[in-house]
């Protein structure tokens, strides 16, 4: 048989016995509540991590394609060549394309994989799941900045590195999500991950300076330091991460208080044992084991495929998760939102280049404007969300807000910056705010819904469906906004992406029904 212990990450374990010998210590901690939010600030850092190493593809392009004529030449290098600068393959006329390739090897990898990924998830431990699938993250990101060590410059290459880092950063998502949703209950749990979802924003800031550092001198490093990054946070994952509240040995702790000062019967059922109300709460009492053989779902110290543990519930299959009321909406729905989304963050700051006098820095430094506003909304949204309880007419509303205020920025942005800078926030928040809530709570909610009975093993796959069918779309809004820009212009995205909201409202239709008829 196995320690108890086992079940408790390595790092946890010695933070306990440190603070066992300090018992004035233990006295003044609320255990539960440290693991409760060390979650939160290890989600946030571990999401952050997946983003940052997303992020240096975007700012490596500048310098992969460039104007050699506009770059200083280094000392060492004859400049006789006037291709010198660029990095082949990227060197073609047709370099755009071949960005575009990159962009979209990764996001149809990333779409295509999140659908198994859930699957996965809930059938394994989320810590070890997260843990391998953040090292393989790093080391994908690594691979793409060797190429500049070891002077590679095949194109499949660089497809191959994309695809496999899509794939791998697929284990994020449902990983964070699935543990968030099993500490923060439904009352405030809006709020907190409207707070908690900027994890994106700041995980973009983090992978553009990092990358930044090196672009210019040693463009490798600039994927190989954001790929040590999220190495690192997935090994503070291994040793701190306690993704449900029984992996902190609940039931031996009890067991302890039981013990200290209270004699128990033999028999092993807690409606046997005489335990004072004031020593034990009801909710510890809740977690003490109605039975000897009864073994805990999921535990740390386990395998990291689950059925060896002989899991007393099953893991809910595709068709099952799909038939929960309101996945399918809400998936369909975070399918335009995502494409609306995905587009501003791939072509805004061409966008602004090319509809103002801004050089290309001030275009990239105003399109953050929009992340900007996307903290807020998210934060808006959730707020909204837990106040009236009606996530899908919060979502609803602000969809349809969204709308004007795209056509208000096409049309007036070139006025002044300080309008540009207005519009951009509230574009940004009424845009990520429905983005935001249906990839956090909403998900969250899902996965734990009452026709589950009790089974709350479908949030990975619930996420990974929502999440997943989101990606479709964040893989081909910017593939539209290419074509139709080229084509018909800027204005004509803007109308796609109007339109885009207008499809997500009509989806959202029957929820915003049902959640009405249940006012009162």
């Amino acid at each position: 048989m196995s320690s108890p212990t086992n079940s408790v990450p390595y790092g946890v374990q010695i933070l306990q016995k440190i603070s066992d010998k300090c018992p004035r210590l233990s006295r003044i901690i609320d255990r539960e509540n440290l693991y409760k939010y060390s979650v939160l600030v290890l989600t946030f850092i571990t999401y952050a991590a997946y983003h940052a190493s997303r992020k240096p593809i975007s700012v490596v392009k500048i310098v992969l394609y460039q104007n050699c004529s506009e770059v200083t030449t280094p000392a060492p290098i004859n400049n006789t060549d006037p291709d010198w600068c660029n990095w082949a393959p990227f060197n073609a006329e047709n370099h755009s394309a071949l960005f575009g390739t990159l962009d979209s090897a990764f996001l149809f990898a990333y779409a295509i994989a999140m659908f198994f990924s859930g699957l996965i998830a809930e059938r394994v431990n989320i810590r070890i799941f997260l843990t391998i699938g953040m090292i393989l993250s790093g080391t994908a990101c690594s691979m793409f900045g060797l190429a500049h060590f070891y002077n590679i410059h095949s194109m499949w290459y660089f497809i191959g590195v994309q695809i496999f880092g899509g794939i791998c950063q697929t284990t994020g998502w449902p990983g964070v999500v699935t543990a968030m949703g099993n500490w923060f209950g439904k009352g405030n749990r809006g709020f907190i991950f409207g707070i908690w979802n900027s994890h994106t924003s700041i995980g973009n800031i983090i992978g553009t300076l990092l990358a930044s550092l090196y672009v210019e001198s040693n463009w490798g490093l600039s994927f190989i330091v954001p790929g040590i990054f999220i190495i690192t946070s997935g090994i503070l994952n291994y040793l701190f991460l306690v993704v449900h509240p029984t992996d902190i040995n609940t039931d031996t702790h009890l067991n302890e208080k039981v013990q200290n000062g209270h004699k128990k019967k033999p028999s092993t059922s807690p409606q046997e044992v005489s335990i004072p109300l004031g020593d034990i709460s009801s909710k510890e009492l809740s977690l003490l084991p109605s039975n000897k053989d009864e073994v805990k779902e999921k535990t740390e110290g386990s395998p990291i495929l689950s059925h060896l543990n002989g899991s007393p519930k099953k893991a809910v299959g595709f068709i099952g998760a799909i038939k929960i009321p309101g996945v399918v909406e809400f998936s369909m729905c975070l399918f335009f939102a995502k494409l609306v989304s995905y587009t501003f963050l791939y072509w805004l700051p061409n966008y602004i280049k090319n509809s103002s006098t801004y050089s290309p820095s001030q275009s990239a430094d105003l399109s953050t404007l929009f992340d900007v506003g996307g903290i807020f909304g998210g934060i808006a949204a959730g707020i909204f969300s837990d106040m009236f309880g009606k996530s899908a007419c919060t979502c609803a509303v602000m969809l349809f807000l969204a709308i004007p205020s795209l056509y208000i920025y096409n049309l007036l942005s070139s006025v002044s910056l300080i309008v540009n800078i207005a519009l951009l926030v509230i574009a940004g928040g009424l845009v990520n705010g429905p983005y935001a809530l249906i990839t956090t709570a909403v998900s969250a909610e899902l996965g734990t819904h009452s026709s589950l009975k009790g089974n709350a093993k479908a949030l990975s796959t619930v996420t990974s469906i929502i999440d997943g069918t989101g990606s479709i779309g964040a893989a081909v809004g910017p593939l539209l906004a290419a074509y139709i820009s080229d084509h018909f212009g800027w204005t004509s995205v803007f109308y796609m992406l109007m339109s885009s909201n207008v499809l997500a409202i009509l989806l959202l239709t029957r929820l915003v029904k049902r959640e009405l008829q249940n006012v009162g």
